[in-house]
């Protein structure tokens, strides 16, 4: 599953509404019911005889421009620093990757895409690929199996791309070393070719979950010759259906048809739209509120941010059959950096501090898009066991500032200063802000929140040199895939800060072993291990679960085909198109 980590946006609540629980949400909305949706466990479904074209979406109409509209902007758009949900949802429409989900009533399923799902040796050390068909780029070069392979060697450059994944810095061979093809050269023992046709990849340790891996934007072909480094996120070559036609960096984005792209080929994607164009920074409530009325081409718009709880009363008649629901494995937690907040009492006095009642209410969190949380492996996720919660840490209540000044002055701490990031130019995050200010300073807390512009907001709780020790990235987590791998190992373990993806900046090598020792266990002998490892973690009070979120997005009255995308919680793309 994908897990891209998001960054969580400020949304009003005029209407504050009950959470489910655990079960089942339609990928559809059920017009007929107030049908909030509910999280279940997700499957790790495969297809290896996947062929294209893909299927028909039922009732599909090519032509005309889709617009989808988002408050957060996305970052980049470079494949090899793509991590963010939407960004990676985006991408399917440009990028194409050895491996792919495609939907299937609802639920993903990983096909061959650019190659075969691969075969392990026996030692499971040795992954071979094989490309399953002749691929052209925008341009009309052809896809070189040695593209797969540089793509995969840029990966490495850490330093030039810091927000992409890292799981190939500890699994793949002399991951830990290798610095990528601008600082150590196009020679990397992980990865060699064979022919035209063959990619293979050696492992420092086994991976069997590497095939669903492979989905990922940044094993999207790189022609080593067309390789401009930070200003390829301007333009990057398509193998996809769609290419840029105009790019504004955090304002705006429109796809035009890539003529060099066989549908034959192709067994998940379709190309109904002409175009796509994506616009960034709108006010979440006003946009969302304007492609639920559908007037002109908001009827042909889709707000893929959750619902504002504002909203949920107009979700009546035709309305209700704009609201799309699916599922979505993720986790908002608030984060907190045990490099400068050393003190477990500092960290439980902040975690008792918290509104979360009146927090989750300004965030417009309601029960179609959110559960209150209380253990880091979401209810989605295989494995997770809901224990029974450490004090504070349910992501319910109204905060206790008595409370929590005791725990200040035991420790000797109070006007302990706590400083975040947050967004300036927007009512809402700001409301956010003063929120946790508020309570934080009843609390006995010196408080410094820093205000920043929408589009500069990522980069900087993204950066773990910078000046604060609350709310830094990721501020959220979706399964990478549906195990405790994609969650434990990557965002606990010692070297996540190095990978720019921790949460609690931890660095305890015995929780280092602990971690390992599981994850090198199989797929199911280690389901039953995850939980209590996750219980370990969340009494170090390193990060404050909030809540489980589920997909529940605005559509325009025009909207075809727009079903969740299970693998990042938001609609997928490839399969919409406008119904006249």
């Amino acid at each position: 599953m994908a897990r891209r980590f998001k960054v969580a946006v400020a949304a009003t609540a005029a209407v504050a509404l009950g959470l489910a629980g655990c079960g089942s949400p339609s990928s559809k909305n059920d017009s007929g019911k107030a049908d909030t949706g509910k999280i279940s466990a997700q499957q790790s479904a495969t297809d290896p005889n996947a062929k294209g074209p893909a299927p028909e979406a039922p009732g599909a109409h090519k032509g005309g421009t889709i617009t989808i509209y988002a408050q957060s902007t996305p970052s980049t758009f470079d494949p090899t620093d793509t991590y963010y949900t939407d960004s990676n949802e985006i991408e399917k429409l440009t990028f194409r990757t050895p491996t792919q989900y495609a939907v299937r009533n609802g639920q993903p399923v990983l096909v061959p895409d650019l190659t075969d799902l691969g075969t392990v040796s026996a030692d499971k050390l040795t992954w071979t690929f094989k490309m399953t068909g002749t691929y052209k780029y925008e341009d009309g070069t052809d896809v070189k199996v040695e593209d797969l392979a540089y793509a995969i060697k840029r990966s490495f450059a850490h330093d030039v791309f810091p927000n992409g994944p890292a799981y190939q810095l500890s699994y793949f061979k002399d991951g830990d070393k290798y610095k990528g093809p601008y600082a150590d050269g196009d020679t990397y023992a992980g990865v060699e070719t064979q022919g035209t046709d063959t990619l293979i990849i050696h492992l420092a340790k086994p991976f069997a979950d590497l095939p669903f891996y492979m989905t990922f934007p940044m094993f999207t072909p790189i022609p080593k010759a067309k390789d401009t480094k930070q200003d390829y996120k301007n333009h990057p070559l398509s193998t996809g259906p769609y290419m840029f036609d105009q790019y504004v960096a955090g304002t705006s984005l429109t796809l035009k048809k890539n003529p060099n792209w066989d549908p034959n080929t192709d067994p998940v994607r379709h190309a109904y739209a002409d175009a796509w164009s994506f616009k960034w920074g709108g006010e979440l409530v006003s946009t969302q509120q304007k492609v639920l009325n559908s007037n002109g081409d908001d009827a042909n718009a889709l707000q893929y941010e959750e619902i504002d709880a504002s909203l949920i009363p107009q979700l009546t008649g035709d309305k209700a059959n704009q609201l799309i629901k699916g599922e979505s494995p993720c986790l908002y937690v608030l984060n907190i950096d045990t490099r400068k907040i050393t003190d477990l009492k500092v960290r439980q006095a902040i975690a008792k501090a918290m509104p979360w009642d009146a927090l989750s209410k300004a965030n417009g969190n309601n029960d179609y898009s959110a559960e209150p949380a209380s253990t880091f492996l979401p209810p989605g996720v295989p494995g997770h066991n809901k224990y029974t919660p450490y004090p504070d840490l349910t992501g319910t209540g109204a905060g206790d500032p008595a409370g929590a000044k005791q725990l200040l002055t035991e420790a000797g701490k109070v006007g302990f200063e706590v400083s975040w990031y947050y967004d300036n130019t927007k009512p809402l995050p700001q409301q956010i802000s003063n929120i946790r200010a508020d309570a934080l300073t009843k609390a006995g807390f010196k408080v410094k929140a820093i205000g920043v512009a929408t589009a500069d907001l990522r980069a900087k709780i993204s950066d773990y040199s910078s000046p604060v020790n609350l709310a830094q990235g990721p501020r959220g987590w979706c399964s990478d895939w549906p195990t405790g791998s994609s969650w434990l190992p990557v965002l606990f373990e010692s070297r996540s800060i190095a990978d720019g993806i921790s949460w609690g900046f931890m660095q305890d090598a015995a929780l280092d072993k602990k971690i390992e020792d599981v994850a090198a266990l199989s797929t199911d002998e280690a389901t039953a291990k995850w939980a209590p490892l996750d219980q370990e973690i969340m009494g170090k009070y390193v990060a404050l679960p909030w809540y489980y979120t589920k997909m529940a997005v605005i559509a325009g009255s025009n909207i075809g085909g727009a079903v969740g995308d299970a693998t990042v919680g938001m609609p997928f793309f490839p399969d919409m198109y406008l119904k006249s």
